[in-house]
C-alpha cells in the first residue's frame, strides 16, 4: 500500500474505515458488498506483470481528456469536468488515410498502468490489423479522479454519485469520438476490448454506442449474474467443481475443515491456537477472519486457474501432500503455503491482495449499480452456508454509503433477461469469451446467439486468459481460442470496409 493510499484511509471517518476493512475480508460474501475482484490486477497473485523496457514504454503516450462529470443531467454542476487519462500506441497504426482500425481497451476497476503490459491481445495483434491502440482509464480510478482528489471524490454519496457504469461508458464514447476527430480518423472502425467488469462494459458499449464501436470482445463478462438470472450459488459451485475435479480428497478436506475451525475456535485459547497454526500476522479476532481468508484463497485459485501452473492443483497438491498423519487443519495450512508461499506470517485482510483504491471503488460500485447476488446454501458447495440476503446487503450498503443499492438497474438499463431472444433481434458483432474453470463463467453468455453474437468457450480456460499476452507455453486450445477471435474480428472489419466503399464511391 503506498503512502497516498494510507493518507486517504487516515482521512476517512473511523466508522467508514472499519466498514471498508470489514467488507473487504471476504471473496464473494453473500451479505457483504465486496466481491472478489473481477478485473485484471487479480492475476498478479499468480503471474507478475510484464516489465516495460524504456524502449517499449516510449511507445505508449499518455494524454488527458477534459471529461464531462455528468453526461445525463443539465444541472450546473453536471457541466463540471475532470481530467481522464488515456494512453495511445501509434507504433502499428496504418493511418487515417487507410481507415486503419482502432483497438480500444476499456479500463475497469483499477488504474490503467498494469493493463498496458497485461492486455497482450492488443499488442499481439496490432501489427496484423495495423491498428491504433487506445487504453482508456475508468473514472474514479488511477489518475482519472473527479473533484480534484481522491479524498474529495470519495467524500460522500453525493460525490460518489457520478461513479457508475453508465457514466463510464459515456466517458469512453466521448474519448473515442474525440480521438477519431483529433487524428482525422472518422472512418477508422473501432473494436472495444474489455476483461471481466471491463468485458461487461465492452459488450454494453457495443449495445449502447453502435455508432462508435463496430464490435466488442467481451472476455469473461458475467453480464447475466444479475437479478435471479443466474443461481446465487453459481460462483461457488464452479469453485467447488474445480477443486473436486482436481482432487476428491482435497475437496473433502476443505469441506470438512470449516466445522473443525469452529470447533477449535470454541475451545479456551482456540483463536490463539488457530493463529499459530495458520501463522497469522497478529491474532485472529474470530474464526470468520480465518474462514474468509481461506475462502478468498480458494476463490482466487479457481478464478485464475490457468496453465501452466493451475493454482487449484497447487493448493490441492499442498493439502494432499501434507505429511502422513497430519490433522485436517495442518493439511489446510499446507495448501495455503503451497499457494501463497512459505511466509513468516499471513495477513487475513483483503487489503494485502488489492490496491486500496480498488477496494474503495469496487465497494461503491457493488453497492450501487453492479449488484451481483452471490451466496450459497447448505451443502450445495464445499463452503459453509451463506445465503444472499438482499435486505441485509442493502442495510450494510446504506450503513456504509448512506444510499441503497439498485439491484435491478443493470437489467433495466442494459438488459439480461431473455438475452438469447432479445440480442438475436438487434445485437451484432460481440464476442463473449469464457473459460469454464472461471467461477464467473456461470454468469456469462455461453452459447451463440446469432451469426455475429458469438460465444467462444474453453473447457480448461480461466478468467480472461485469452486477452493476456501469448506465450510459448500456451496450450493448443488457448492458441485456437485467440485465433478464432482474431478471425471473427477480421470478418467484421472486412465487411465494414465493403460497406464503407459502397457508400463513399
Amino acid at each position: 500500500m503506498n503512502s497516498s493510499s494510507l493518507k486517504v484511509l487516515r482521512q476517512w471517518p473511523n466508522s467508514i474505515l472499519a466498514l471498508v476493512i470489514f467488507f473487504s475480508t471476504t471473496c464473494v460474501s453473500a451479505t457483504q458488498p465486496h466481491l472478489l475482484r473481477l478485473s485484471v490486477r487479480g492475476r498478479t497473485f499468480l503471474r507478475e506483470p510484464a516489465t516495460f523496457s524504456e524502449s517499449v514504454s516510449e511507445e505508449f503516450l499518455t494524454f488527458y481528456y477534459n471529461q464531462t462529470l455528468d453526461h445525463f443531467n443539465y444541472r450546473p454542476e453536471s457541466y463540471s469536468t475532470f481530467q481522464q487519462r488515456y494512453v495511445v500506441n501509434f507504433k502499428y497504426w496504418g493511418g487515417a488515410n487507410a481507415s486503419a482500425p482502432i483497438f480500444a481497451y476499456l479500463g475497469a476497476e483499477a488504474d490503467l498502468d498494469y493493463d498496458l503490459s497485461a492486455i497482450g491481445f492488443l499488442t499481439d495483434n496490432a501489427h496484423r490489423f495495423k491498428a491504433l491502440l487506445v487504453y482508456i482509464e475508468h473514472r474514479y480510478y488511477g489518475k482519472s479522479i473527479p473533484f480534484g482528489s481522491r479524498e474529495e471524490a470519495f467524500k460522500n454519496a453525493s460525490t460518489l454519485g457520478y461513479f457508475n457504469s453508465a457514466q463510464a461508458i459515456a466517458d469512453y464514447a466521448e474519448v473515442l469520438i474525440y480521438i477519431k476527430k483529433k487524428f482525422l480518423a472518422e472512418n477508422s472502425p473501432v473494436i472495444v476490448v474489455g476483461a471481466s467488469y471491463g468485458g461487461m462494459l465492452a459488450s454494453w458499449f457495443r449495445l449502447k454506442y453502435p455508432h462508435v464501436a463496430l464490435g466488442a470482445l467481451a472476455s469473461s463478462a458475467p453480464i447475466l449474474y444479475f437479478d435471479d438470472i443466474t443461481p446465487h450459488n453459481g460462483y461457488f459451485s464452479i469453485v467447488t467443481k474445480d477443486f473436486r475435479e482436481a482432487s476428491e480428497s482435497c475437496y473433502k478436506t476443505i469441506s470438512e475443515s470449516w466445522s473443525e475451525i469452529d470447533r477449535v475456535a470454541s475451545e479456551p485459547n482456540g483463536l490463539s491456537i488457530l493463529s499459530k497454526k495458520f501463522r497469522i500476522c497478529g491474532e485472529l479476532n474470530n474464526s470468520n477472519e480465518l474462514k474468509d481468508f481461506l475462502e478468498r484463497t480458494y476463490c482466487i485459485a479457481a478464478q485464475y486457474d490457468a496453465p501452466p501452473s493451475y493454482p487449484v492443483t497447487v493448493v490441492c497438491g499442498g493439502i494432499d501432500g501434507a505429511p502422513e498423519g497430519s490433522d485436517i487443519l495442518s493439511r489446510i495450512f499446507a495448501g495455503v503455503v503451497a499457494f501463497r508461499g512459505n511466509m513468516s506470517c499471513y495477513y487475513t485482510s483483503n487489503t494485502t491482495d488489492y490496491p486500496i483504491e480498488t477496494i474503495q471503488g469496487w465497494g461503491w460500485q457493488t453497492c450501487s449499480d453492479i449488484v451481483i447476488p452471490t451466496g450459497r446454501g447448505d451443502n450445495d458447495t464445499m463452503f459453509p452456508p451463506a445465503p444472499f440476503n438482499l435486505t441485509t446487503f442493502s442495510r450494510d450498503c446504506t450503513s456504509l454509503y448512506g444510499v441503497s443499492p439498485r439491484p435491478h438497474w443493470v437489467t433495466t438499463y442494459y438488459g439480461g433477461h431473455d438475452v438469447e431472444l432479445i440480442l438475436r433481434r438487434f445485437a451484432s458483432n460481440i464476442i463473449f469469451s469464457n473459460g469454464l474453470r472461471d467461477p464467473y463463467s456461470i454468469g456469462g453468455v455461453l452459447k451463440n446467439i446469432s451469426h455475429s453474437v458469438l460465444a467462444i468457450l474453453t473447457v480448461n480456460g480461466s478468467h480472461y486468459l485469452d486477452i493476456f499476452p501469448a506465450a510459448s507455453t500456451d496450450p493448443e486450445w488457448l492458441v485456437m481460442q485467440r485465433k478464432a477471435e482474431v478471425e471473427i474480428i477480421e470478418g467484421w472489419i472486412a465487411q465494414y470496409y465493403v460497406d464503407l466503399h459502397a457508400i463513399t464511391k
